[in-house]
């Protein structure tokens, strides 16, 4: 198969590929439903060492900058209670954590989450993070930009691996908000 964007030697439907997704990444693709089919995610198989943004796209392709998007998880805290939450945005930007985000979540304060904590309560790898598979509870802040690509590269969940998804796919997650400006 073809990847829909990028050079990449292996690339198959994210369904015949569950046991190299992360757990949660599996379970979710296994029960995907929406107007986006399944098999239009699609995994490529990519160097762990290479996860990062920008040595990703110095390896695979720095047009694929444009359509590479980072899904961050952050903590909103508010009379001692915390709230976790994930953002994606185009990886040209950064997610607006102390305006948009800590309003969206009513909180005092909010910052990224330690990565001990992204990585235990998401059940991925740092690094890997993908909205796809987050915890059901919490809310998915989404970059219209991201929405509005018709391919978005992705974690896979793993830092081996990438997940390439239809933009629109993503304002159709569980607890997904989309919010223009999001990514500054």
């Amino acid at each position: 198969m073809r990847a829909p964007i990028g050079n990449f030697e292996h690339a198959m439907p994210a369904p015949d590929c569950l046991d190299v997704l992360a757990p949660p990444v599996a379970d979710a693709v296994r029960h995907w439903s929406g107007s986006v089919p399944a098999d239009r995610i699609v995994y490529v198989d990519t160097e762990p060492e290479w996860a990062d943004t920008a040595v990703f796209v110095e390896h695979y392709g720095r047009e694929l900058l444009g359509c590479s998007a980072n899904c961050v998880v952050v903590a909103g805290k508010r009379g001692g209670e915390t709230m976790p939450a994930a953002c994606l945005v185009l990886s040209t930007t950064r997610a607006d954590v102390n305006g948009l985000v800590r309003r969206h979540l009513g909180a005092r304060k909010a910052s990224f989450a330690p990565m001990e904590a992204a990585t235990e309560e998401t059940g991925m790898e740092y690094g890997g993070i993908t909205p796809i598979g987050l915890p059901g509870a919490w809310p998915l802040l989404v970059d219209a930009a991201v929405v509005d690509l018709p391919y978005v590269l992705v974690g896979s969940g793993r830092r081996r691996g990438k997940l390439l998804v239809p933009g629109k796919a993503f304002a159709e997650l569980g607890n997904a908000v989309v919010i223009e400006s999001l990514g500054v």
